[in-house]
């Protein structure tokens, strides 16, 4: 039986989830979180076979949570469950631990066979997801963005900025110092050519990586 962690700050995703599991076979939901913390915490207290983790999450990202999962126990296997089919997710999440990368548009069949895959120690990647990063690589293939060059803990940082956290936040949250969280935003605003905040806001949400739904209004 391989046993699934849900991870997905949406009552409702998990809830459908669940309903798509209790199809698949030798398949257990063994644990529900609503957030990166809380993942982390119970990957090593549920020990689960398999993650199925989403991104964009309260209090830790599932870029963070990922990183620290993988650091703390590999053979736990995480497949990052998303809306998010652009970079600079895809390549960033794998880089960090994840075995697989799907988006919430997949069909039921294709996730049970995400999780069988990953569970026998094989990686899996949509073939939408797949067709955009191989574009992406290409010699002028893809749209870009401009946060493909931050590094995982750089566009950790971004992803907090942008949904309002302030940096004694970020700071608890990422297991840094002040001082270290605000060189890492001096760094991002530079290398992206912005001047604050608000302008790095609008760029997160032309991008792709906020939705300006969770904000509301901003200047």
């Amino acid at each position: 039986m391989i046993k699934v962690l849900l991870v997905d700050d949406h009552d409702i995703v998990r809830t459908g989830l669940k309903l798509v599991a209790e199809q698949m076979t030798d398949v257990k939901i063994v644990g529900e979180c609503r957030d990166g913390a809380e993942a982390v915490e119970q990957a090593q207290a549920l020990k689960p076979d398999v993650i199925l983790m989403d991104v964009n999450m309260p209090k830790m990202s599932g870029l963070e949570a990922t990183r620290r999962i993988n650091q703390a126990d590999p053979y736990i296997k995480i497949i990052i469950l998303t809306i998010h089919a652009e970079n600079p997710f895809p390549r960033n999440l794998l880089d960090a631990g994840a075995v697989g990368y799907l988006t919430k548009g997949c069909a039921a069949d294709e996730l049970e066979k995400a999780i069988k895959m990953v569970a026998k120690g094989q990686r899996y990647v949509g073939a939408d997801i797949a067709q955009q990063m191989a574009l992406s690589m290409l010699p002028g293939g893809g749209d870009g963005s401009p946060f493909d060059d931050l590094s995982l803990r750089e566009l950790d940082v971004v992803m907090m900025l942008v949904r309002g956290k302030k940096a004694k936040e970020i700071a608890y949250t990422l297991d840094l110092t002040d001082r270290t969280v605000a060189t890492y935003k001096y760094r991002v605003l530079e290398k992206l050519g912005l001047r604050n905040e608000v302008e790095l806001t609008h760029m997160a949400i032309r991008h792709g990586l906020l939705d300006a739904k969770e904000i509301g209004p901003i200047a």
